[in-house]
């Protein structure tokens, strides 16, 4: 689920609910509350993941995430810039220190991209072909 902030007026609202006809009704770190028909909502880009022709990416997930799976101390993994077919015979879980991918999935016609910064899931089964653009260097885990 991803985490999300309101600024109005300045403060930062912990939370929003709506009322019956849409008008926000937002309460402040501070326990103020505030109506209003139109609030800027930030979300936290970082606890967002999305999925992708069965790839999953989490752009800049927090130190937090990274610890809880012991990142750090998964084995490295790196390719200077080139092209080349993949499969996973098992799910893999990576996170790019340095680099840019386009992963094209068999039989699609699109791309999934990923860089520097993404937590990266991979299903067991994918076949797909990985062109790198920057080198990669990064951190990987099989399940």
């Amino acid at each position: 689920m991803a985490s999300s902030s309101t600024f109005i007026n300045g403060a930062l609202a912990t939370g929003c609910t709506f009322t019956g006809k849409g008008n926000p009704r937002i309460v402040s770190t501070s326990g103020k509350s505030f109506q209003s028909k139109s609030f800027i909502l930030r979300i936290r880009a970082e606890a967002m993941a999305t999925e992708k022709l069965g790839v999953k990416v989490q752009k800049n997930p927090p130190e937090s995430k990274l610890a809880e799976l012991g990142v750090r101390k998964w084995p490295k993994w790196g390719c200077p810039p080139s092209k080349f077919p993949w499969s996973y015979e098992a799910k893999e879980t990576c996170y790019l220190l340095e680099g840019k991918v386009k992963v094209f999935p068999d039989g699609a016609k699109e791309f999934v991209e990923i860089e520097a910064g993404d937590l990266v899931e991979f299903p067991k089964g994918m076949k797909c072909t990985w062109d790198v653009s920057l080198a990669v260097d990064k951190h990987y885990n099989f399940d």
